[in-house]
């Protein structure tokens, strides 16, 4: 009626720490990581701000050239983030189409079951039609 000590049974002490161990290494690697990238930008941000002081301060075209720079940085951002909804729209476009036909094949009791797929494909078409219709263009 007491407590068994039997050996096969047990687990080792050491199994136990293991996910405790991997749980602490993983978000102290999360922590550092993250406070690693923040100071990198954080002196990218500064060397810029310097960059464009020091374009500023110089005689003739250098406000004028301080801002074309700005702004070409700006239109590099809108493209960059343009691209990227376009990628993400045709991917769930893909995902709903492959959806509509997985569901088709397998779904054998309820005929129409595949139209399911029709929601991610719609939300990718969307995605879509904004970068390509509503989006800003240069």
């Amino acid at each position: 009626m007491g407590i068994s000590l039997d050996s096969s049974n047990a687990v080792p002490v050491a199994a136990m720490f293991v996910p405790i161990i991997g749980s602490i290494a993983l978000f102290s690697f999360l922590a550092v990581a993250s406070w690693s990238d923040a100071r990198r930008k954080e002196r990218e941000a500064y060397y810029k701000s310097e960059m464009l002081k020091k374009l500023a301060e110089t005689s003739g075209d250098g406000t004028k050239a301080a801002i074309e720079l700005l702004h070409s940085e700006e239109r590099r951002a809108a493209i960059k983030r343009r691209e990227g909804i376009k990628l993400g729209g045709l991917i769930t476009l893909a995902v709903g189409l492959t959806l509509m036909v997985f569901l088709r094949a397998v779904a054998t009791d309820d005929p129409g079951v595949f139209w399911v797929g029709l929601i991610p494909a719609s939300i990718g078409a969307a995605l879509l039609v904004y970068t390509y219709v509503l989006a800003a263009k240069e």
